[in-house]
């Protein structure tokens, strides 16, 4: 018999060295904690890196440049 090789899949993910600190007023700090609460969300940072980039690239891609402008 031949053992098989056992295959292990690793996710590369790029070191994040960059960091960006902001403020939230107290009504925009009730609403974050509420919609953590609700959707038992554990990982902030995880929500708010995700929102944050998907809104970056959907803006991003509605920006991108056109051969004719129809305005």
């Amino acid at each position: 018999m031949t053992k098989k090789a056992k295959v292990t899949l690793r996710k590369t993910k790029s070191k994040r060295i960059h960091l960006y600190t902001f403020l939230l007023n107290e009504e925009e700090n009730k609403a974050l904690k509420r919609y953590l609460s609700k959707y038992k969300i554990t990982n902030k940072a995880k929500l708010i890196r995700e929102s944050l980039m998907i809104t970056v690239i959907k803006k991003l891609e509605s920006d991108h440049p056109t051969l004719f402008d129809f305005d």
